[in-house]
C-alpha cells in the first residue's frame, strides 16, 4: 500500500512573521474598501479638467497633481488585493478584490485618457515655456519628450478613452489562464521510487523537479504537463484571444506590427529583439554540450526534460532563509553599505517577503509594490540553493524599486520591463560569484553550478525559445491565419527539438504544451526581455568583478534612474550597450565557463 500524499499547510497555518507586511499598506480589508471607494470619489475631480488643460500652466499642474494622487491610490489598492490573491488563489474574497481593483485601474485610465491628446494639442513650444514658468511642471520634461515621440500613435481623446476602458476586459484572457492554471486544474500526484505520493501543485512542482528521485521527477513532470494538456484547447483559445487583442491594439494605434507596438513604447528598436534571437541560435551548441555533460555526470543513457533540473549529486545543500539573506548580502557588498542595510532590513524586519509555500499559493515568484508601499516579494522558499537564488533575483527587483522610488518623483517611480530583469539577474550573478570564490567544496560548487544552469535554462533558453514562439504566433494572427492548440504545440515542439539537439529526448506532446504554462505570454513580447535582461546583468556584473573603476557606483545610479530616461540610455549609463550582440555574447561566455567547470568537477 502506498504512503499518503504529502500536503502543504493551509494559509492560516503560516506564521505571520513569515508573511508579507499587509498592514503597512492598509490596516485591514475594511480600510482597503474605503480606499477603493475614495478612488471612485476622486474621478469626477479628475474628469473636470477635460477640455481645460490648455487654459494655462497652473491648470495643467493642478491636473497632473490630481492624476498623480488618484493613480498612486489605485496602485496601492491593486497591490494590496493582488498580494492577497497571489498568496492564496483559493481566497474568494481576495479574488473579488483583485477583480474590483483591476476595474478601478481601467476607470482611472479612462478618466485620464483625455490628457495626452490635449497636451499634444497644446504644442511642444507652449509646453516647454510652461515647464519653465510653472515649478510644478519642471519634472515633466522627459515625460513631455516621450509624449511627443509617441505622438503619431496617440489617437483622439474619444478613442483613447475607449482604449482605457478596454484595459479591464482585455485582461480577461490572462485572468482566465491564471485561474485555470493555478486554481482549477487538479494535478495527479507524483509517485517516488518508494511508492509514496507527493502533491503536484504550482508551489511544489519546482521542488519535485529538483528531487534526486528520478521516478518522482518523471511522474511529477508528466502529471503536471498532462494537467495542461487536458485543457489544451481552452488554453489555446485563451491565448489566441490575447494575440488578437495585441494585434487589435497595435492596429488601432497605427503600429506596423505587435512587436513594434511593444518595443516602441520604450524606445527600443526591433533590431534588439532580432539580434538576441540570432545570437541565441548561433550559441545553441553550448546548450547541446551541457546536456551531454549532464547526461554523463548523472550516469544516464538518455536524458529527458524532467532531468534538466535534477541534481548532479544525490544530495544538495540545505540553505535556511536566514543563511540565504546573509549570503546575498555578502554578494552585494560591492554595491555599498547603504544597499546592503536596506536589503537586510527589508528581509528580516520590514517583512518584504512572503516566504514559504502554502495551499493555494500562486506559482513562481515575483516582486510587487507601488510608489507608496514596500517592494513586496511573493515566493515559496524551500531551503534549496535554487530558492536562495530566487530570493536574490526578487530582491534585485525590490532594491531596484526601492532605490528608484527613493530617488525619483512618482511620474518616474517605475521602470520598464526591458531593464526590470537586469537588476534581478545581476543579484544572482554577484551572489553566485561570491560563493564560487569563497566555498571551495567540490559538492557545493557542483550544486551551485547546477543552480546557475537552472537559472540560465529559464532565462537564456526557455525565454528566447518562447520569444521565437510568440513572434511566430503574432505574425500568423497578423496574416489572418487561425491558430489552434495543435498549431501551438507543434511549433513549440519544433523549437524545443532545435534547442535540445540530439542529446535531449523530446516528448513532443508534453514539451509542446510548454507555452501554456507561462502566463508571461499575456504581456506582449515580455519574455525576450528576460534574455536581454540576463545578458545586461552579466555584462555589468563582469565589470564589477573585474574591478572596473566606478562600475559599482554607476550601477547603483542606474538602479535610481527609474523611468526618468529611456531603458537603453539607462543601461548605457551603467556601462552596457544593448543595441548590439556584445552583452549576449559575453553572457554566453559566462555560461560556457560554467559548463566547462561542471565538466571538470564531474570527471
Amino acid at each position: 500500500m502506498s504512503a499518503p500524499a504529502t500536503g502543504l499547510p493551509p494559509r492560516s497555518a503560516i506564521d505571520k512573521a513569515h508573511t508579507w507586511n499587509d498592514t503597512s499598506v492598509f490596516t485591514n480589508r475594511a480600510a482597503w474598501d474605503h480606499a477603493a471607494h475614495d478612488v471612485i470619489s476622486l474621478l469626477p475631480g479628475v474628469q473636470a479638467f477635460k477640455g481645460r488643460l490648455s487654459e494655462g500652466p497652473a491648470v495643467l499642474a493642478d491636473f497632473m497633481d490630481a492624476a498623480d494622487h488618484v493613480t498612486r491610490l489605485v496602485e496601492k489598492v491593486y497591490v494590496y488585493a493582488g498580494m492577497f490573491g497571489a498568496v492564496d488563489t483559493t481566497d474568494q474574497e481576495a479574488s473579488a478584490m483583485v477583480s474590483r481593483a483591476t476595474g478601478l485601474y481601467g476607470q482611472v485610465a479612462a478618466a485620464t485618457a483625455f490628457s495626452r491628446p490635449e497636451m499634444l494639442a497644446i504644442g511642444r513650444d507652449t509646453l516647454d515655456r510652461w515647464m519653465s514658468d510653472e515649478p510644478r511642471l519642471a519634472i515633466y520634461r522627459h515625460f513631455v519628450d516621450d509624449l511627443f515621440r509617441l505622438q503619431k500613435y496617440v489617437r483622439s481623446a474619444d478613442v483613447e478613452e475607449v482604449l482605457g476602458m478596454a484595459a479591464d476586459p482585455f485582461r480577461g484572457a490572462g485572468t482566465v489562464h491564471e485561474k485555470l492554471s493555478e486554481a482549477d486544474i487538479k494535478y495527479a500526484p507524483g509517485t517516488d521510487s518508494a511508492g509514496a505520493h507527493h502533491e503536484v501543485a504550482q508551489g511544489t512542482i519546482g521542488t519535485i523537479l529538483d528531487s534526486p528521485d528520478r521516478e518522482l521527477r518523471r511522474t511529477g513532470w508528466n502529471n503536471y504537463m498532462d494537467g495542461y494538456l487536458a485543457f489544451k484547447n481552452t488554453f489555446a483559445a485563451t491565448y489566441s484571444t490575447a494575440l488578437k487583442q495585441d494585434v487589435f491594439r497595435a492596429r488601432v494605434r497605427g503600429y506596423p506590427s505587435s512587436l513594434e507596438a511593444s518595443l516602441f513604447a520604450n524606445n527600443i528598436p526591433v533590431s534588439v529583439f532580432h539580434s538576441l534571437i540570432d545570437t541565441f541560435k548561433a550559441n545553441l551548441p553550448t546548450w547541446h554540450k551541457y546536456w551531454a555533460i549532464k547526461r554523463r555526470a548523472m550516469g544516464l543513457e538518455t536524458i529527458h526534460t524532467y532531468d534538466i533540473w535534477a541534481p548532479v549529486l544525490p544530495t544538495s545543500p540545505d540553505v535556511s532563509y536566514a543563511q540565504a539573506v546573509d549570503w546575498i548580502c555578502e554578494g552585494m557588498a560591492p554595491l555599498g553599505d547603504e544597499y546592503v542595510r536596506a536589503l537586510r532590513k527589508g528581509c528580516l524586519e520590514d517583512r518584504w517577503v512572503d516566504i514559504y509555500p502554502n495551499q493555494g499559493k500562486a506559482q513562481g515568484a515575483f516582486s510587487d509594490g507601488s510608489y507608496d508601499t514596500h517592494p513586496f516579494i511573493m515566493m515559496s522558499y524551500d531551503g534549496s540553493l535554487g530558492a536562495m537564488s530566487t530570493l536574490a533575483h526578487e530582491l534585485g527587483h525590490s532594491m531596484h524599486s526601492y532605490l528608484t522610488r527613493k530617488t525619483q518623483p512618482a511620474i518616474y517611480g517605475d521602470y520598464s520591463l526591458f531593464v526590470a530583469e537586469v537588476a534581478s539577474n545581476f543579484n544572482q550573478a554577484l551572489t553566485r560569484a561570491r560563493l564560487m570564490r569563497t566555498v571551495d567544496d567540490r559538492a557545493f560548487q557542483i550544486a551551485l553550478i547546477q543552480e546557475a544552469m537552472d537559472n540560465f535554462h529559464r532565462y537564456f533558453f526557455i525565454m528566447p525559445t518562447l520569444a521565437r514562439f510568440e513572434l511566430e504566433m503574432h505574425e500568423r494572427v497578423e496574416r489572418g491565419q487561425g491558430v489552434t492548440a495543435q498549431d501551438m504545440n507543434a511549433l513549440m515542439a519544433d523549437l524545443y527539438a532545435e534547442g535540445y539537439g540530439s542529446e535531449m529526448t523530446l516528448d513532443r506532446e508534453r514539451d509542446g504544451i510548454t507555452w501554456a504554462t507561462f502566463g508571461h505570454l499575456y504581456a506582449n513580447f515580455y519574455v525576450f526581455q528576460y534574455a536581454t535582461g540576463i545578458s545586461a546583468a552579466h555584462a555589468l556584473a563582469e565589470r564589477i568583478l573585474d574591478g572596473v573603476p566606478g562600475a559599482a557606483e554607476k550601477y547603483v545610479e542606474f538602479l535610481s534612474l527609474g523611468s526618468s530616461v529611456y531603458p537603453l540610455d539607462a543601461l548605457k549609463h551603467a556601462g552596457v550597450d544593448m543595441t548590439g550582440p556584445q552583452a549576449v555574447e559575453t553572457t554566453f561566455g559566462v555560461l560556457a565557463r560554467y559548463v566547462d567547470r561542471l565538466d571538470e568537477l564531474t570527471r
